[in-house]
């Protein structure tokens, strides 16, 4: 085993910690009014952050997962919402069209996707189908030469602002879960439109919408692989989305750690700084340990990824332990802060509230621990 990242990898994740600096400008602005970052989602394209894991073939930038997961985790450290747009168009979208799409789907679309010409987003999630995916209430009914897609998608990052979006879709209900179909549909193809912004609680910045399809037509081309073939695609796509939400998560957590560690060393009780008083330092050091084994969960799941190995298990671990930490340390970061931690410049409540949502999207931790289950009871 060797512990120490390559020069290429400590090269990406410099990059990406001297620009999620830049993200400090404007970060408790953006979350209080839901703006959507989109100059430095431009500036993300510039560095090539929009196309990580495609070939360069294809336009992007040719790394690995644990690159990926550097630049996630360095990000999210200031600006979680700005990690979630990159995550869902890198994990979500891009890898699924560029292990299982044609050669003209990745020309027509994965191209200008991994050049930040154009942002994806991934529909799965219904009012009735979040944890139980397969069940699908949208519907693709096929016409031949193309699809009529009707139902409603929820929930979607990014739903918005992206240009291309792949849906989840029931065909032949008879089939259960092998009737469904993954479908690329274009913003502004006639029947689908997009609902209201959500008001969340946290990654505020992110935009999240309702997706609406009422006889939306698309092509039969523009299906990714065979009939039937959706629900096994929307299962491989999570499972390296989990690796992306755990990166997310890291880097939260340890974005409110460097926070917490610094403010102890500044503020003062009975004559010195409170980093001299025990008990802030065993939270500092339950910290410490807490955040690091979730890294290390992390950054195993990547390389577990990259080997060509099964990783739906390491993925799930990933993302399941990296989640709690973020919520139960953001939480103590607020505690070190005192009643400054409970207030917008000191940026901790913003990191806690975007904590929560980490334990919930791509599969809740509940679904994780079955996962794992699963995987250990085989």
């Amino acid at each position: 085993m060797n512990f120490k990242l390559s020069e290429e990898h400590s090269m990406i994740q410099q990059a990406a910690r001297e620009f999620a600096q830049e993200l400090k400008a404007g970060v408790i602005e953006r979350d209080e009014k839901a703006l959507f970052p989109h100059e430095f989602v431009q500036k993300m394209a510039d560095l090539g952050f929009m196309g990580l894991m495609v070939p360069e073939a294809y336009g992007g930038a040719g790394l690995d997962t644990l690159a990926y997961v550097l630049v996630l985790e360095e990000i999210a450290k200031i600006d979680a919402s700005t990690a979630v747009i990159l995550s869902a168009h890198n994990s979500l979208v891009l890898w699924g069209l560029n292990e299982y799409g044609n050669e003209e789907q990745k020309q027509k679309y994965l191209r200008p996707l991994a050049a930040g010409e154009k942002l994806g987003a991934f529909a799965l999630s219904e009012p009735e189908a979040g944890s139980d995916a397969s069940s699908q209430h949208t519907t693709a009914e096929d016409k031949g030469d193309h699809y009529l897609v009707n139902g409603t998608k929820n929930w979607i990052t990014n739903g918005g602002n992206a240009d291309i979006y792949l849906v989840i879709a029931q065909t032949d209900a008879s089939a259960g879960h092998r009737g469904i179909n993954v479908l690329i549909v274009e913003k502004g193809t006639p029947g689908f439109t997009i609902g209201p912004k959500e008001n969340k609680l946290g990654i505020r910045s992110s935009d999240t919408h309702s997706l609406m399809f009422s006889d939306a037509k698309v092509p039969k081309e523009n299906r990714i692989g065979e009939d039937g073939f959706g629900f096994k695609f929307a299962m491989k796509t999570l499972d390296g989305g989990r690796i992306g939400i755990a990166a997310q998560a890291l880097g939260i957590a340890a974005g409110a750690y460097d926070l917490a560690r610094a403010y102890s060393q500044e503020r003062k009780t009975f004559g010195k700084p409170i980093s001299n008083h025990q008990a802030i330092q065993f939270k500092l050091a339950d910290m410490e340990v807490e955040i690091e084994a979730a890294r290390l969960l992390t950054y195993k799941a990547a390389w577990t990824k990259d080997q060509g190995l099964p990783y739906g298990k390491e993925a799930a671990m990933a993302k399941l332990h990296t989640s709690e930490v973020a919520m139960k340390h953001t939480v103590e970061a607020i505690q070190i802060h005192g009643g400054y931690g409970y207030v917008k410049e000191y940026h901790v409540e913003r990191l806690m509230r975007d904590a929560k949502i980490t334990q919930i999207y791509e599969g809740t931790s509940e679904i994780q621990r079955l996962v794992i289950a699963r995987e250990i009871l085989k």
